[in-house]
């Protein structure tokens, strides 16, 4: 499925003589969910795992916004975020192929549910193995047909 998005300028679609040429990207942001988290889980699960990208990928942001009156607001990701959830197995095997394609990518464990900070965050990951990881989230960033190849098995979320 292609999509194509138009982005308007301040002030409005026509405002400044914007042109109708679709915007398309070579690049794919996707988050992988497991299909058993509960609702403020996979919204919370989603935040942190795309937190990071921009630092690590800043063309992944765009220009700041600004309104009608002029009030500035932070720059977003450039291109849409795709949300996709499957099984643990899933999961798993997506985790491995991030591994092997070496893309940048994030990871949620179970484990981070029970910790309230940074600091225990990382340490809770740092103290499991790779293969042993309890994964409920996954996000990956890279060539569409890289990442599309990653998320064998997942289907988009509802």
């Amino acid at each position: 499925m292609r999509r194509t998005y138009k982005t308007p300028p301040p002030g409005g679609r026509h405002a400044r003589g914007m042109s109708e040429a679709p915007i398309r990207f070579d690049t794919k942001i996707a988050v992988l969910l497991r299909e058993d988290l509960e609702t403020w889980q996979r919204l919370n699960v989603t935040a942190f795992l795309v937190s990071g990208l921009g630092t690590m990928v800043p063309e992944v942001v765009g220009e700041p916004y600004e309104d009608a009156d002029g009030v500035p607001y932070l720059p977003m990701f450039r291109q849409p975020v795709l949300v996709f959830e499957g099984t643990k197995e899933t999961l798993t095997a997506a985790h491995a192929r991030a591994l092997s394609r070496a893309l940048p990518r994030a990871v949620f464990t179970s484990d981070l549910f029970t910790t309230g900070n940074d600091r225990d965050n990382r340490a809770a990951v740092r103290a499991v193995p790779t293969g042993g990881l309890d994964l409920v989230g996954l996000s990956v960033h890279g060539p569409k047909n890289a990442v599309d190849k990653i998320l064998k098995g997942a289907r988009m979320h509802p």
